[in-house]
């Protein structure tokens, strides 16, 4: 069984005196804490979550106090300051993002539906886990034909994981689709919606019914976004292959189900450190990419 660390970029490490980070996340012009806000060091693999207070914190390298930190969250712009600011101020300040979506009408009538990338337990071969800074893994659903869909039900497949057994939390994002990137663009869902996995069982399923989110002629993204909480941490032993010595690593559960999908219109794509980037891993034969294992049931009106 094989697992993909989202670690995209590598860096020289850091050495030297390190220093506490922490303060709390709240709402612009009031006290209001933002919770589970992820928070990442630009160009370097660090980062964290506020919880459920807002509150965050994190060991660093005293010269990551020169960096600028990005932060993004749920219904708010994408802010980026200095990691010295924040040190000083003790706190991130974080502004509404207010932007027009097409009118929500809520369907009662469930009618015909339809279910893309189905999933059986026998075709999940690996995962998608993180370490050093929180990423959104998400994946692409194309809209074919004409008829007027609207996302009725998400499936979350999760694996079992030998170093983590307890319940862990993440946040699920929808997202239209950028009609000249063909990237993820503007949250569909306002709400923030963290999701809790269960270790006994291979899926979290949710009804989005309610929330009457018509799917547009472009397709949308189905986000899975880790949330870096003490509630999900744990670590990870093994021996150093040179120095033979004990290295303990950190990672952030849920860890993430993957399936190989021969359909090329279900793009994977993640985004981390403030930007989006394609995330594409073959078969043998260049046939099929391996995509998280998501899948969504549609009704027509």
């Amino acid at each position: 069984m094989r697992v993909f660390l989202l670690l995209f970029m590598v860096f020289g490490s850091v050495r030297g005196q390190e220093v506490l980070f922490e303060g709390h996340v709240f709402e612009n012009g009031g006290n209001k804490p933002i919770p589970y806000a992820n928070i990442s060091f630009l160009n370097s693999l660090k980062g964290t979550s506020s919880d459920e207070e807002g509150y965050f914190y994190l060991d660093i390298p005293e010269s990551f106090l020169d960096k600028k930190v990005h932060i993004s969250s749920l219904g708010f712009k994408d802010t980026i300051v200095s990691a010295k600011q924040i040190k000083e101020l003790g706190e991130i300040r974080m502004i509404e993002d207010t932007y027009e979506l097409d009118e929500v009408v809520v369907s009662h009538s469930l009618g015909d539906s339809q279910v893309l990338n189905p999933i059986s337990s026998y075709s999940i071969k690996s995962g998608f886990t993180s370490a050093a800074t929180p990423w959104v893994l998400a994946l692409y659903f194309p809209n074919i034909g004409a008829a007027k869909k609207y996302l009725d039900k998400v499936t979350i497949y999760v694996q079992k994981n030998a170093n983590f057994n307890r319940k862990s939390k993440f946040r699920l994002r929808v997202y239209n689709v950028d009609k000249v990137t063909k990237k993820p663009k503007d949250d569909l869902l306002r709400k923030s919606m963290v999701l809790e996995s269960d270790p006994d069982k291979e899926f979290v399923s949710i009804d989005m019914s309610a929330f009457g989110i018509k799917i547009p002629e472009e397709g949308i993204y189905i986000g899975l976004e880790w949330l870096f909480l003490p509630y999900n941490w744990y670590t990870v032993g093994y021996e150093h292959a040179i120095t033979k010595e004990k290295v303990l690593e950190d990672y952030f559960a849920p860890t993430f189900a993957a399936v190989y999908q021969k359909n090329q219109n279900y793009r994977t794509m993640v985004y981390g450190l403030g930007e989006w980037s394609d995330f594409a891993i073959k078969a043998q034969g260049n046939r099929e990419n391996l995509v998280p294992a998501i899948s969504i049931k549609l009704s027509k009106k």
